[in-house]
């Protein structure tokens, strides 16, 4: 895994480019509905909570509580495992088609749901159904996309083709405020709340489809040879003989996922209580924000590609750890809403050093038949436990007065995915193995 030996790239017919530059785009669809629908829930939570979880029933409260912690920790690490154990064992294309239609249902179930107020409890069941569904799906897309997108792509051009799984990614988040403003143009907040929120479920279960249908035309990257050999997509397997790649994996996630969050989700309630920029304001700011955040990571994985993937990792840590506390320090004392703009792209283009090839250095770390275990649950362990927190820990340490420390945390972590990287391997990696 560590030989730095060059290994002399492939010559790719035409038709094989074309071809893979197919698969790349069909299995990144799946990814950009997958984070739609997933995005949706949150964004559209506003209009239809008063219909599932009337306040006057404390049953009802305590099953949306169990909901949101299920869906939001639980649910990714569980689908982590699965969908990887699925991906090494059976293929990456049919872990693929699973994860699409669970979302599809998922977003149907939510948009075809009776209200509280037509079967009682039963309503914020279903939805707590409908939501673990998709927790389960979304914890499980990230492994399996990331494996297959880093087996299809070019050889010499992984990184660039690898940071499409971002791009649909920050995509779908992008697509579903866009889905949301839309409605709230069209129809009346009484409308909404009434019907109207249930359409972009819809417009997600829809779309679903028609990523079910490019993914099915996929070629599986997984040999039989592979996804038949003994240990193949299993835990024992993977803690045995990977157990320091694993640990590898898991370091840098945890730090990237707490700076891709501090700076996308919890930005936002950042600007509007310590900035104290306007609600709408600050949506204007981050929507353009995430725009550019979306049209960078294809440059990032140009980058890696020519500095390789170990240089883009070590850069990424070390700007992230000296960046942090003087970016979020003079964001607190901004006025301007471009002020504002130019200092988070700058945090975000940081970031795009990792997110870009997130899913590729996470694939080189591991052999194909424990490969989408070992980069799906190392990144559903890693995003759930330090990104899902991110913004509970952030409020909390402002709510005691301590708002800056919450800087220096962000700080610690990207010290610790600096030195975790220097265990990258410089060149060669298993996937020079594979085709």
């Amino acid at each position: 895994m560590f030989d730095s030996t060059p290994v002399p790239l492939p010559h790719y017919t035409a038709a094989e480019k074309r071809h893979r530059v197919f698969a790349i785009v069909a299995a990144s669809s799946g990814n950009l509905v997958e984070w739609f629908d997933f995005y949706v829930y949150a964004f559209c939570a506003i209009y239809f909570a008063g219909a599932f979880f009337p306040k006057s029933d404390p049953t009802v409260q305590l099953l949306n509580t169990a909901g949101v912690f299920a869906a939001g920790f639980l649910m990714r690490p569980v689908g982590g495992w699965l969908f990887g154990r699925i991906a090494d064992r059976y293929g990456r294309k049919t872990s693929l088609l699973i994860s699409v239609v669970m979302m599809c249902f998922g977003s149907l179930l939510i948009a075809c749901l009776p209200t509280y107020a037509s079967i009682g409890v039963w309503a914020p069941v279903f939805l707590l159904v409908a939501r673990l569904l998709q927790g389960l799906s979304v914890g499980g897309e990230y492994g399996t996309t990331a494996t297959y997108m880093s087996e299809v792509a070019l050889r010499g051009q992984r990184g660039f083709f690898s940071s499409f799984q971002y791009v649909t990614l920050i995509g779908g988040q992008l697509l579903a405020v866009l889905a949301i403003g839309l409605i709230e143009v069209l129809l009346s907040e009484d409308e909404i709340r009434a019907w109207g929120w249930r359409i972009p479920f819809v417009v997600g279960a829809v779309a679903a489809v028609i990523a079910l249908l490019l993914r099915r035309t996929l070629t599986e990257t997984q040999t039989e040879e592979k996804r038949s050999a003994k240990g193949a997509g299993s835990l024992g397997n993977l803690f045995r003989h990977h157990t320091p790649a694993f640990l590898t994996v898991l370091g840098y996630t945890a730090g990237g996922s707490l700076i891709f969050y501090t700076f996308t989700t919890y930005m936002q309630k950042f600007l509007v209580n310590t900035v104290h920029l306007p609600i709408k304001v600050t949506t204007n700011v981050m929507t353009l924000a995430l725009f550019l955040y979306m049209c960078m990571q294809p440059l990032f994985g140009m980058l890696s590609d020519r500095i390789g993937r170990r240089n883009n990792m070590l850069l990424f840590g070390a700007l992230g750890a000296l960046s942090t506390v003087p970016i979020l320090s003079m964001l607190q004392h901004v006025s301007s809403p471009w002020a504002a703009l130019l200092l988070i792209v700058l945090a975000l283009a940081i970031v795009s050093l990792y997110t870009s090839i997130s899913g590729i250095v996470k694939a080189e770390m591991f052999p194909p038949e424990v490969r989408a275990l070992g980069v799906g649950l190392a990144y559903a362990i890693g995003n759930a436990v330090f990104g899902g927190s991110a913004e509970f820990v952030a409020l909390k340490l402002k709510s005691v007065g301590h708002e800056s420390a919450f800087f220096w945390y962000v700080t610690a972590m990207m010290v610790l995915a600096f030195l975790v990287s220097l265990r990258l391997p410089r060149r060669a990696s298993y996937l020079h193995d594979d085709h």
